[in-house]
């Protein structure tokens, strides 16, 4: 086998650069890394930091995500707890949100939603239920600018707890590569 040493590889004006040939498996080296499309950055994850959220019977509320576990490009805002996509990021993005009631309660409508720019984009509404957390998740075309945030709805009767720890109530999101 022999090894190539060089700086920088850049194919003919006009042409593709391909590396191997069909059939053939490339191999990165472990502690080598990837850098630019390979990364699904930005990325976050944020949960409400160990405070229970008060959520009032029959309204969307947004929850106070303050708390970051990981936020790759610092696009989390845990003051206004949206996730807005940074200059020169814009594409598809993965978002996933939880969030769990502090008590068992019978609800009629417990809903989790992912908002884009003020304005809901996917939800899951259970109904008639005694749970006492829901999921969501969606894929979004973002440009640069836009914003996403996690709300609930809830209406068991009267207001309702949600829990701040890390595993119970959270919300997270990556850009897919590709």
């Amino acid at each position: 086998m022999a090894t190539l040493f060089v700086d920088k590889v850049d194919p003919q004006s006009g042409t593709s650069l391909e590396i191997g040939s069909s059939g053939d498996t490339i191999t990165v080296p472990s502690g080598a890394t990837v850098a630019g499309a390979m990364a699904n950055t930005p990325s976050f994850h944020v949960n409400l930091g160990g405070t229970e959220q008060s959520v009032p019977t029959s309204s969307f509320t947004k929850l106070a995500h303050n708390t970051e576990v990981f936020d790759t490009d610092n696009a989390f805002d845990t003051t206004n707890y949206r996730f807005t996509v940074p200059s020169g990021k814009a594409g598809k993005y993965y978002f996933y949100a939880t969030a769990r009631v502090n008590s068992s309660a019978v609800f009629t409508r417990l809903v989790s939603s992912i908002y884009k720019n003020g304005a809901g984009q996917s939800q899951v509404n259970m109904n008639n239920t005694n749970e006492v957390s829901t999921s969501v998740s969606t894929i979004l075309d973002l440009n640069v600018g836009d914003y996403v945030e996690h709300y609930v709805h809830q209406n068991g009767g009267n207001n309702k707890g949600f829990h701040g720890d890390t595993n119970r109530t959270f919300f997270l999101g990556y850009k897919l590569t590709g």
